[in-house]
């Protein structure tokens, strides 16, 4: 979504959310993950990007005060992603995303999250292989 409005792309799924909600996004972060189900993958840990948008309620994430303490802070995704990716091997990148996705679904004023996960490393004539989620919180 990094070329097109991630909060027109959410407000598609759900009109309420272009003017209810704030989109902010971490794109590009980089970090090695044991994962994979081919041998070659079981080697060692894989270079992965997992790029996210997320929607906040702007009544939770106002940031009227220009305080860190009234809006969604991203640090909360980096470290969650970071801490999830090294208490486990996981097979697929399928099942990552979904974790992830959940985790920031469950997050207060959390109304929407797009979620995409890359390894660029997999094969040598691809750019990369990757897997995207989007959920509305109900």
């Amino acid at each position: 979504m990094s070329t097109t409005s991630a909060l027109l792309a959410f407000a598609a799924l759900r009109p309420d959310l272009a003017q209810r909600g704030r989109v902010l996004s971490l794109q590009g972060l980089q970090l090695p993950v044991r994962i994979g189900v081919h041998d070659f993958e079981r080697g060692g840990p894989q270079r992965m990007r997992f790029d996210v948008d997320v929607c906040v309620d702007l009544q939770r994430a106002h940031a009227r005060t220009d305080r860190l303490s009234d809006t969604f802070d991203y640090d909360a995704i980096r470290d969650m992603i970071r801490h999830l990716v090294t208490q486990q091997h996981f097979e697929l990148q399928e099942t990552l995303c979904d974790a992830i996705l959940a985790w920031l679904l469950q997050q207060p004023g959390v109304l929407a999250a797009r979620v995409r996960t890359a390894k660029p490393d997999v094969y040598p004539d691809c750019e990369a292989v990757a897997v995207e989620r989007v959920g509305l919180r109900p």
